[in-house]
């Protein structure tokens, strides 16, 4: 296995360079990062939008990791590993709505949306369904601490992170304005790209506005760099801020409707969090996205995007054109990025990098999560040492 020196990646922003090549295009490092980093905090596997209903199901792998995302009941959202605790088989495989209860497909063990094992057919011999060796109290699914903020489903797997209120407390405050109901449009909302590289470029490339007068001219057009601020929370999160947001408009000059109780500062605001490690949020006084960024491989990670609005009536067929504009203003914005996060995934190949020297003034927030990578990977190895 390869270990990588990190020391100068946690040195000061003026002095720093950034993670070593073998983060981005090494097999074993990529193996573990997955258990330091995001294996070990709050990552995000999915949408609260995708299981609507009672008894909706959402079979995920997460880095190889099956995992059930459930609304039980009562309404809540569960995730638990999709393994039945007999021999080990798949319990769900396909998105699917459950109306009783989860049953293995293998030999019928069945289980309550609160992960009870409720019946065990047979497992004593024929007609006989109870076994003094088979304690069913015991042989409930297991279930993964998870938490769902601003819709984005989030699972800490090794389940020794503090608990998500705590580990993210600077960005909930920060954002507490926006702790509020959020409404998803459905398909013409939400959108997947697919990027040949790291998962770690995407976040450091959306962490910073240095980019934009090349990489968005359209976009620097209406919000150019000079209107920008740095977010900074040091072994917490980056990203970016905008002065100048301007709601878009329809041929009517109607706009999306507001959040309620914001203050002066969204009037013209707007907000963009790489929430550690992987969701991209964006917030304005309007409507709000997550992206999601699903790390498939060493080398392509899925971008899941999903665009939510303050106010019900803004999902309805009203504003279905306001949507597809929004919509499509998004997609174009993300796409312009995939060239970048590629170009960089190739560059890493070339043996002579030395992980680059950072701005100072201009990649401050970018330097904030290399330096958090580096932090997870370093505590991760003094902890198995």
């Amino acid at each position: 296995m390869t270990v990588s020196d990190l020391s100068a990646v946690k040195q000061p922003v003026q002095v720093a360079r950034g993670l070593p090549n073998e983060h981005y295009i090494d097999q074993s490092v990529f193996e573990e990062e997955r258990d330091a980093v995001l294996f070990a905090n709050w990552s995000a596997i999915g949408f609260g939008k995708d299981i609507p209903n009672e008894g909706d199901a959402n079979p995920v792998d997460f880095l190889g990791m099956p995992l059930l995302i459930l609304r039980d009941h009562a309404g809540q959202i569960r995730v638990y590993q999709n393994t039945c605790r007999h021999r080990g088989m798949i319990l769900v495989s396909e998105k699917s709505n459950i109306r009783g209860t989860i049953r293995c497909p293998y030999h019928s063990w069945c289980y309550a949306l609160d992960g009870r094992l409720r019946s065990t057919p047979h497992v004593g011999g024929p007609g006989q369904n109870l076994h003094d060796n088979i304690n069913r109290k015991e042989l409930g699914l297991i279930e993964i601490p998870s938490h769902v903020y601003m819709d984005v489903v989030f699972v800490n797997i090794s389940g020794n992170a503090e608990p998500f209120e705590i580990a993210n407390a600077a960005v909930l405050e920060r954002w507490q304005e926006f702790d509020k109901p959020i409404y998803s449009a459905g398909e013409d909302s939400c959108f997947n790209l697919t990027v040949k590289s790291n998962w770690k470029l995407a976040v450091e490339n959306y962490c910073e506005s240095y980019h934009l007068p090349w990489v968005h001219p359209g976009l620097n057009v209406v919000s150019k760099l000079e209107d920008h601020y740095h977010l900074e929370e040091r072994q917490k999160f980056s990203g970016q801020g905008s002065v100048v947001y301007t709601q878009l408009k329809d041929n009517n000059g109607r706009c999306f409707k507001d959040f309620d109780d914001l203050s002066a500062k969204w009037d013209t605001g707007s907000e963009y969090i790489s929430f550690f490690p992987n969701v991209l949020f964006g917030v304005h006084r309007d409507h709000t996205y997550a992206i999601i960024l699903e790390p498939v491989s060493l080398d392509r990670t899925v971008e899941h995007v999903s665009i939510y609005y303050a106010k019900p009536e803004c999902t309805g067929d009203d504003y279905a054109d306001l949507r597809t504009t929004n919509t499509a203003f998004w997609k174009e914005v993300f796409e312009e990025d995939i060239f970048v996060v590629e170009g960089m995934q190739k560059g890493r190949h070339g043996r002579f990098f030395d992980g680059g020297k950072f701005a100072p003034a201009m990649d401050g927030p970018t330097h904030l999560f290399h330096e958090w990578v580096a932090t997870q990977v370093d505590n991760h190895r003094e902890n198995r040492a």
